[in-house]
């Protein structure tokens, strides 16, 4: 591939962009991580968000950089790759974070910067841009990821409900209450780890195109994978607070043992999608998982509508941050 002309001013610029996105995916999905143990009172507010912001940053030392490998070389053609297609792809995954989190909407981070990349690319080079083998992926996990959610966190839930039915209650929710702690730090690691790997790898497609970076590298440099788990930490811990009642009593009333199922089958969904090499949405994991969850109760116990809402923001998201990041793409084409 054949390295586009960039000045350092504005790799720099770009790649502090990169990490406001970052940032804000970390804001924008505190609530996915910290809902349960908020709303079964577990931890306050501001404990749950430092737990969550923690686990955020030890997953660095847990995952490969698959799901970076994913986004940075396997979603849209390197040979199109330029500081207005990184622009165009970032402007429009924060923009439409915002506008989501403005109305306390649980979209996808995660799918709002695919969808910014697909407009950017298509913006410059046509639908002939889109790698579809690596956005396929994405796509299918769309559905894949919150059904795997639910019937993992249901599963559990039933197991669980088995496990200590002769049990009394004020036990069980005692036992549960500590282990919630520790779904709670699994489900952020995995947060942790897909969701810092996207930005890693805008960030990695952008060092490639600016021939700072070889294309036969392995990994993309330490400083990024630091600086890009770091940023998501940050964001964490500030917290998307307009999303955590939404995510945490809205669609299901929660108790510790179902905030440990629900973590749990949203954890193992994420780590197996992280090793995968796999871009989800850890905001459909959850949701699927809460859902699960509470349909153990009989399907009255979970607010359809809610969800409902949820899965309208999700149909809307990547067509939305692509326009985005179309009209984006062509603005920065002036001002870059």
């Amino acid at each position: 591939m054949q390295a586009v002309e960039m000045s350092l001013t504005v790799i720099v610029v770009l790649v502090l962009l990169a990490l406001v996105f970052d940032f804000m995916n970390g804001f924008h999905d505190a609530a996915n991580s910290i809902a349960t143990i908020v709303s079964t009172r577990v931890l306050k507010p501001q404990q749950a968000v430092v737990w969550a912001a923690f686990f955020n940053v030890v997953a660095i030392f847990i995952f490969s950089v698959t799901v970076a490998k994913t986004i940075g070389k396997g979603t849209i053609d390197p040979g199109i790759v330029d500081h207005y297609v990184v622009f165009g792809a970032l402007i429009g995954g924060i923009v439409w974070n915002i506008i989501t989190w403005y109305y306390g909407i649980p979209s996808s981070s995660s799918h709002a910067l695919i969808g910014g990349l697909v407009g950017a690319a298509v913006a410059k080079g046509g639908m002939g841009t889109l790698i579809w083998s690596g956005l396929g992926k994405a796509l299918i996990f769309i559905l894949i990821a919150p059904v795997l959610g639910f019937l993992l966190g249901g599963f559990l839930m039933v197991g669980i409900s088995w496990i200590c039915n002769s049990m009394a209650p004020r036990k069980v929710d005692k036992v549960f209450r500590r282990l919630q702690l520790l779904s709670a730090a699994a489900y952020s690691i995995g947060h942790g780890g897909n969701d810092a790997q996207k930005t890693i790898g805008i960030i990695w497609m952008l060092l490639l195109a600016a021939g700072v970076t070889r294309a036969d590298e392995p990994m993309p440099p330490i400083w990024v994978i630091a600086a890009c788990y770091t940023s998501m930490g940050l964001g964490t811990m500030f917290g998307g607070w307009r999303i955590v009642r939404t995510m945490g009593q809205r669609i299901t009333k929660l108790n510790q043992a179902k905030g440990f199922s629900a973590n749990m089958g949203g954890a193992i969904t994420l780590f197996m999608s992280t090793m995968l090499g796999i871009p989800v949405s850890t905001t459909h994991t959850i949701t699927g998982a809460i859902a699960g969850v509470g349909s153990t109760g009989g399907p009255k116990n979970v607010r359809w509508g809610v969800a409902g809402g949820i899965v309208w923001a999700w149909i809307l998201t990547i067509p939305a941050s692509a326009l985005i990041a179309a009209i984006a793409w062509w603005i920065g084409r002036l001002v870059l």
